[in-house]
């Protein structure tokens, strides 16, 4: 075996590409940049039944999209192919009749069955877990307690799991075998077939379950599962890879916001912690924000289009710097690129704030008492957020009017909402001449 790190990630394509497979993949990346090594996508695909095509290009659209490229695979090849397990019948075969040349396999009812031997300690030193040890007569078991031989060629001739990801990682010089600690269980058997075979046994590292906030297992009453369901929920794939990298990890310092580049240096397989992670939304949504702002307005603008289109509006008659602005103004509210869309949907269409607001609350003293400001303002020079609200405040002091009494009905005929940033600056965005469209629709002027 190389010195050089080789790491793996083997998905089965029976389903889209989950929370869990994101971050063992994640997990296996960052090892493989942070010692310089070569990260490896093999596909394990021997369910005939559940395995498809187009489960296979779902998983591996969902690792590019995370930002996670690999050095071999079943697209871009490699010197240790084939990549999917499917391919390589012959070689599972042929290490199949060496155990039975030995006297350690055999075969019954057209399977093959690995002699499970007895007496034997089998330990390893787990990257994350630390020591671990349990006699080989405790390694499969029936349910009276009796040593159990392992099947490694089921009746139909393809390989059990055990049996192929021994073969597959030796063959592909595979020396750090870094995967869900759900798999603790399995190494012990994993590593009886290195011995027999006599293949030298690679490094384990065995990463902390996800949990929901429940302290229960994660599925879909705790969110989206799968990577894509994020993506189309507004996520961006930085904000994604950093809220994943910190599930059982910390890059030090109490530091949580971190680029996939500033991981990589300091990533640490053996930092890794056995407590398991929890998956919590808030933190998710918090760390995507933060991503979200270091983005360039152009790109930002490019996440949030689609959603626009999606509910219906056309931001194709505004100016890109314009709408970039629009973006950026509600990046301190907006978590994902999906409730941007929404918060910047008065940007946008004036028929957004139409449909959230009718005008029904400004009685005819109110509007008389606040045209002679708003008339006054759409001449304001220069026009700019901090010139209106110099004048509010003044108007304010003349007329006995507070800047709360200006500002809320400014607010809804300008955006609809209730909330929103700060209504002068809404007011420099759209302009002085859709200002005085949407004042003289309520009346105000």
């Amino acid at each position: 075996m190389t010195e050089e790190v080789r790491v793996r990630f083997a998905p089965s394509p029976t389903g889209a590409l989950h929370i869990g497979g994101a971050h063992t993949a994640l997990f296996n990346w960052l090892w493989a940049k942070r010692t310089g090594g070569k990260f490896v996508l093999r596909i394990e695909d021997t369910d005939r039944e559940r395995s498809t095509a187009e489960y296979e290009k779902t998983i591996l659209e969902g690792l590019k999209w995370l930002g996670l490229d690999w050095d071999e695979g079943p697209d871009v090849g490699g010197p240790y192919g084939p990549y999917r397990q499917s391919e390589r019948l012959d070689t599972y075969g042929r290490y199949a009749e060496e155990l039975i040349e030995k006297g350690l396999a055999y075969r019954e009812d057209g399977a093959v069955l690995f002699r499970i031997p007895t007496g034997e300690k089998v330990e390893f030193n787990d990257a994350v877990y630390g020591p671990i040890s349990v006699m080989s007569d405790h390694v499969s078991v029936n349910k009276d307690g009796s040593i159990k031989d392992m099947v490694i060629i089921k009746s139909d001739g393809m390989p059990t799991y055990n049996y192929a990801v021994v073969v597959d990682d030796h063959c592909m010089g595979i020396n750090w075998v870094i995967r869900g600690e759900d798999h603790v269980i399995n190494t012990p058997k994993q590593i009886l077939l290195y011995r027999a075979l006599g293949w030298q046994v690679p490094n384990f590292a065995h990463l902390p379950m996800i949990l929901g906030k429940d302290k229960k297992k994660l599925s879909k009453r705790h969110g989206a599962t799968s990577v894509f369901e994020y993506h189309g929920l507004g996520y961006i794939p930085e904000g994604v890879f950093n809220f994943l990298a910190l599930l059982g990890w910390s890059p030090g310092a109490d530091r949580e916001i971190i680029t996939r580049h500033e991981a990589a240096k300091v990533f640490d397989i053996t930092k890794v912690t056995k407590r398991a992670a929890v998956f919590d939304m808030d933190k998710l949504n918090h760390v995507n924000q933060e991503h979200l702002k270091r983005l360039d307005p152009m790109e930002r603008l490019r996440l949030v289009r689609p959603f626009w289109i999606e509910m219906g509006l056309d931001p194709s008659g505004h100016g890109e710097e314009y709408l970039a602005r629009t973006v950026t103004l509600l990046t301190s509210r907006g978590k994902t690129t999906r409730e941007l869309a929404e918060y910047t949907d008065y940007f946008v269409d004036f028929r957004c704030v139409l449909d959230r607001y009718d005008g029904s609350d400004l009685t005819e003293e109110t509007k008389a008492r606040l045209r002679p400001f708003f008339q006054e303002m759409l001449r304001c020079e220069p026009w700019s957020a901090s010139a209106m609200e110099a004048l509010a405040r003044s108007f304010g002091e003349s007329n006995a009017v507070s800047l709360k009494d200006v500002a809320m009905p400014l607010r809804f005929v300008l955006s609809g909402r209730r909330v929103s940033p700060g209504v002068f600056e809404i007011a420099e965005l759209l302009g002085p001449e859709e200002c005085r469209r949407r004042l003289s629709h309520f009346g105000l002027l």
